[in-house]
């Protein structure tokens, strides 16, 4: 196994555990479209009391990524909706669930198709 494959593997385990209602495919997709990123600690997992790492995640995945133009109160709904659905005692939001998951809220999996 690559070591891609073994943290798409830890990422769908961790959907599982968490009862995260996310395709593995889409948890495949997602990871894979983060490329390098998934391999750094800081960066592979998301903050959700860090106000500057969900300003990044609206910016950078919801607007560009996902190509969404909702107001901030929206997308802050929807963050705050995935953080606590990951945990608010949860030290690890990986990055590729958050995403999937926020793709899923949006109706936006295609993205990934």
């Amino acid at each position: 196994m690559s070591k891609r494959d073994d943290k798409i593997a830890q990422y769908m385990t961790e959907a599982k555990k968490l009862g995260l209602d996310v395709s593995n495919d889409l948890i495949e997709k997602v990871t894979i479209g983060l490329g390098p990123s998934i391999y750094k600690k800081d960066s592979e997992t998301v903050s959700c009391s860090q106000s500057s790492e969900l300003d990044t995640v609206k910016k950078n995945f919801l607007t560009k990524k996902l190509g969404l133009s909702l107001s901030d109160t929206e997308m802050d709904a929807a963050i705050k909706k995935v953080c606590e659905a990951m945990g608010t005692s949860n030290r690890n939001k990986y990055r590729a669930l958050f995403y999937a998951l926020l793709a899923k809220e949006f109706n936006k999996e295609s993205v990934y198709a």
